[in-house]
């Protein structure tokens, strides 16, 4: 309690306020009695000191040592019956006081100073014993609350109707997990977490601060403690340490949210487990038909009638110092970290983990020249997130098509695809959008003497270039191929009559002794000729390896 509510007691009737006027708000948690000299050593904080004077009768520099070491060592102030040795309170002490702003107190000669010491720690254990009282019977609210399954969100509204003041419960990084912070205040916070602040430092029992915006938000923080990370009830207003009542509702408050974060926190790693592992069965191919999937996809919220888009994210290089465990610790708070996150995006999003990436499906429920605008900007925002908090930079790959949900293991395959190209592009904390392959493009995949024995035994008939006519038949073959074997549409392209056309092609029939009539014919010859273009020209004459 503070020291203008001590002096209301009927004990202090007649006690003069000599000095130090301006500390008469200082915390005081008990009174003792000086008896001898030699009291200075056993001085404590919020303390209040009362005595005769008699060892100061004839000694005033002693006097004003003690009250230097009182102001030094946070005590409430001292009370001197000045009448009984003294006569008046020196005009140096009450000038040294005044200067401290400890107060110095003149008491009266009666009543004795027994009874002043008993009658003042009576009505400051009665403070607080009623304060315990109530702290007991508010946690009790609190875990009845809990434990009748209303959650923490009716806590914070209960808190908050005894505050009076709007309560809010932040995650490590203060994202607001239940409540809502302003958009301004949102920012600010954001801003000052990305130059690197700090808003707790232990074993401080809360802290508060104002943020520097036009309103002059005052927030104060209680931590939370748990067996994983640190969380904060958030008070929309300050707290200050004199609001011992205030502060013992709290902690009750802290303490019991500790408990339900833990067993959230526990049932959310068993969940998280589960949905893990049927993505991994899923993705490996375990389900062996569509209707299992769609069964399984079920339980965890995916439709078989929606089309999804995935994207994978992975970290830039992996830190090969850490242990498993330590890597799954980091991997489930990160997860969880997302989660929230994603929370907030204005399309439903699932989350997984696989093989070291964080999996994210989004059902396709607009069109998506509309929706990707969005999605690239949460990618985005993650990656903000990741790299403030986490210190590591996160990339992301993503399908270029939404997939049917029994499709799922083409799309993570299109993600992980893009990923990894533009890792071996050398680029870092990128987006990247999977591109499908042209027919050249996977073509140069295959090994440059598969393509030229392929090309060399579909065209063998026109291995003589002696052959009368030889590059004109060949043009007119290709022209024709590239038409999709149109008679009219290549002697136009060509310039010549329709029946021209027909003879030189019965002549390419002659040489390589196959008909183009035959569709798997055609498109061998259309493959081959797509396969010229990529050889080089001296290996085909040379008939030799040439590069890969």
């Amino acid at each position: 309690m503070k020291m203008n509510e001590l002096l209301k007691l009927p004990v202090f009737d007649g006690t003069i306020i000599v000095a130090g006027a301006t500390g008469l708000n200082r915390e005081v948690h008990t009174v003792n009695m000086m008896d001898a000299p030699d009291i200075i050593p056993y001085l404590k904080k919020n303390e209040l000191l009362i005595t005769t004077a008699f060892h100061f009768k004839d000694d005033l520099p002693a006097l004003l040592e003690l009250i230097g070491e009182m102001s030094r060592q946070d005590c409430t102030g001292l009370g001197i019956k000045s009448k009984r040795y003294l006569g008046n309170i020196p005009e140096s002490a009450i000038q040294l006081a005044n200067e401290l702003h400890l107060p110095l107190m003149e008491l009266p000669v009666d009543p004795s100073l027994g009874d002043i010491v008993n009658k003042s720690l009576s009505h400051i254990l009665d403070v607080q014993t009623t304060e315990l009282h109530n702290a007991i019977q508010t946690h009790r609210q609190f875990t009845q609350q809990i434990m009748s399954g209303q959650g923490i969100p009716k806590l914070l509204d209960q808190l908050s109707s005894l505050l009076r003041l709007p309560v809010l419960l932040l995650g490590p990084y203060l994202q607001p997990i239940y409540g809502r912070f302003s958009a301004t205040t949102a920012a600010h916070i954001e801003a000052l977490l990305s130059g690197g602040g700090h808003f707790h430092v232990a074993p401080s029992v809360f802290s508060a601060f104002s943020l520097l915006s036009a309103k002059r938000e005052t927030l104060t923080l209680f931590p939370v403690y748990t067996h994983r990370q640190l969380h904060f009830l958030c008070i929309e207003g300050l707290v200050t340490p004199s609001e011992r009542s205030n502060i013992l509702t709290i902690e009750q408050a802290t303490n019991v949210i500790a408990f339900e974060l833990m067993k959230d926190n526990a049932l959310k790693q068993n969940r998280r487990r589960i949905q893990n592992e049927f993505f991994a069965n899923f993705i490996g191919g375990t389900f062996s038909s569509s209707e299992e999937i769609a069964s399984r996809g079920r339980e965890f919220g995916l439709s078989s009638e929606q089309r999804y888009l995935c994207a994978v994210g992975k970290f830039d290089g992996t830190d090969k110092t850490i242990s498993f465990m330590q890597y799954k610790a980091e991997q489930d708070r990160i997860a969880e970290h997302l989660e929230g996150e994603l929370t907030h995006f204005r399309y439903p999003l699932h989350l997984f983990t696989h093989d070291r990436a964080y999996v994210l499906l989004m059902p396709l429920v607009e069109e998506w020249k509309t929706v990707k605008p969005f999605f690239v900007a949460l990618l985005e925002r993650l990656q903000g997130k990741i790299a403030v908090h986490y210190g590591s930079e996160l990339s992301f790959g993503f399908s270029s098509y939404a997939q049917p949900l029994a499709q799922i293991p083409v799309s993570y395959k299109e993600a992980n695809e893009a990923l990894y190209f533009g890792g071996i592009a050398g680029k870092t904390r990128f987006i990247e959008m999977y591109q499908p392959k042209e027919v050249p493009e996977i073509l140069r995949m295959i090994p440059y003497e598969h393509l030229h024995k392929f090309y060399a035994d579909t065209m063998q008939g026109f291995e003589d270039e002696t052959i009368k006519d030889h590059h004109m038949l060949l043009h007119t073959l290709s022209v024709y191929l590239e038409t999709h074997c149109h008679l009219a549409e290549t002697a136009k392209r060509l310039y010549i009559h329709r029946n021209t056309v027909i003879y030189r092609l019965e002549k390419c029939e002659e040489i390589i002794g196959r008909s183009l009539k035959d569709p798997e014919e055609t498109l061998r010859l259309r493959m081959a000729f797509r396969i010229k273009a990529l050889l080089p020209t001296e290996g085909m004459a040379e008939g030799g390896s040439g590069p890969r």
